[in-house]
Order: C-alpha cells, then structure tokens, then sequence
C-alpha cells in the first residue's frame, strides 16, 4: 500500500499556478455546444447590462466571457483571453447564447472559391521564392 508523504506533493505547482481545474469539468463533460457550432472568426457580443444574478447555475468563466465580449470579440480571441481550448470556449458561449446573454454574428460564407489550379500555381511561386 502506497502511503503519501507529507509535505508538498506536487512540486510543479507553485502559488501563480491557481486552481486546476480540467477542461471538461467547466463543460460539464460536454463537447459540443448547444447551439450550432461557432466560426473561430464569429464576433461574440454580450447584451447590453446583462443581469448576470437571475443566473446562479453560470461558472466564473462564463461571466468573464459575458465581460470580455461587451466590446465585441472573436471566438478565438476569447479563448485566448481565457486561456482556455476552444471548444470549452464554444460549449460555454452555447450556455451564453441560450440564455440570450450574448449574440453571435457568423461571418459571411464566401461564395466564391478559387480554383484549385490558382492555389497550385501561387504555392509553386512562394515555392520558388
């Protein structure tokens, strides 16, 4: 039988590190997001004076991400900010827009794709630079 030491039993944590919590623990073991799924180049807005208290049931992170899109912002730039994968990123921000605290503007789908022939011979140039 194993017996722990006492003392400090992880050394590769320090007093900076704070709380580690798993991904899948903020998503409640979700890996997709209620809504449809977010473009990394979305632009998240929050509603204006969202009245976060009616919502008890939200984690810290979801607050912060309501806070952080009250100036319009990525997707991507939200996980960054929060330091957290993307698709923890997406799966709470579907908890945000199912609750109508924020909005989600998708960028436009192009219409319009270049041929394959086009895209090979601008690889070939940069190729040759």
């Amino acid at each position: 039988m194993r017996t722990d030491l006492p003392g400090n039993q992880h050394e590769w944590l320090d007093a900076d590190a704070g709380p580690v919590v798993r991904p899948y623990t903020l998503t409640g073991g979700r890996v997709r997001a209620s809504a449809d799924a977010f473009d990394l180049v979305a632009y998240v807005l929050a509603k204006p004076d969202p009245d976060l208290g009616a919502y008890p049931e939200l984690y810290p992170e979801h607050r912060l991400l309501v806070e952080l899109a009250g100036r319009g912002t990525p997707v991507v730039e939200l996980a960054a900010d929060l330091n957290l994968a993307i698709g923890v990123v997406r799966v709470l921000l579907g908890d945000l827009l199912s609750r109508g605290l924020v909005a989600v503007h998708q960028p436009p789908r192009a219409t319009y794709l270049p041929d394959n022939d086009i895209l090979k011979a601008v690889v070939d140039g940069l190729r040759a630079l």
